[in-house]
């Protein structure tokens, strides 16, 4: 009868989604306050790497109170919100003190991460502060390689080679 009701009114659901929303009741059980579903890797891993001002207020929320709970992650926050400010402002100096902070961090991912940009320092020196990047090239390549999987290896080079260049145009047209 509430399904019913509430259908009338415009509900869509199912009458079975009333039903088992309803059964605490009928037991006599108080209804459960709706809990948050826990945040994915995904989701705090695009928390921490956007820029505070571009995050909206729900996300600031929810990592602040993740970093409240999990020290680790403080820290790895901390760290990334370092190494963009060195993005920010394309200087390299404070890299070297920022590895061994990454190093000293006692993750060893982190520090496993601090050894391979130590590797290849200089390279990391010239990204951090040289205005150029290879971007369009990057996505050239994408290009490329989403074609070869789209056509499972079927294509010849000519078709290939005449697919890459309307998705040029494309990208050219509506960028």
């Amino acid at each position: 009868m509430l399904h019913q009701e509430i259908a009338a009114k415009g509900y869509g659901g199912h009458y079975q989604r009333v039903k088992m929303a309803i059964a605490p009741l009928r037991r006599g059980l108080p209804i459960d306050t709706p809990r948050e579903r826990p945040p994915s890797p995904r989701q705090v891993a695009r928390w921490i790497t956007t820029t505070p001002p571009k995050r909206g207020l729900h996300p600031t929320e929810a990592l602040r109170r993740l970093l409240e709970h999990c020290p680790e992650l403080d820290q790895t926050h901390t760290l990334v919100r370092q190494f963009a400010a060195m993005l920010d402002a394309r200087d390299a100096a404070p890299l070297p003190a920022w590895l061994d902070q990454l190093a000293a961090s006692g993750l060893s991912v982190l520090a496993s991460l601090a050894n391979a940009i130590r590797e290849d320092q200089l390279a990391v020196v010239q990204g951090i502060t040289t205005p150029f990047n290879s971007g369009v090239n990057e996505g050239r390549i994408t290009d490329l390689k989403l074609q070869k999987r789209i056509m499972a290896g079927r294509a010849g080079v000519p078709l290939l080679r005449h697919r890459v260049v309307l998705m040029a145009h494309l990208r050219r047209d509506y960028p």
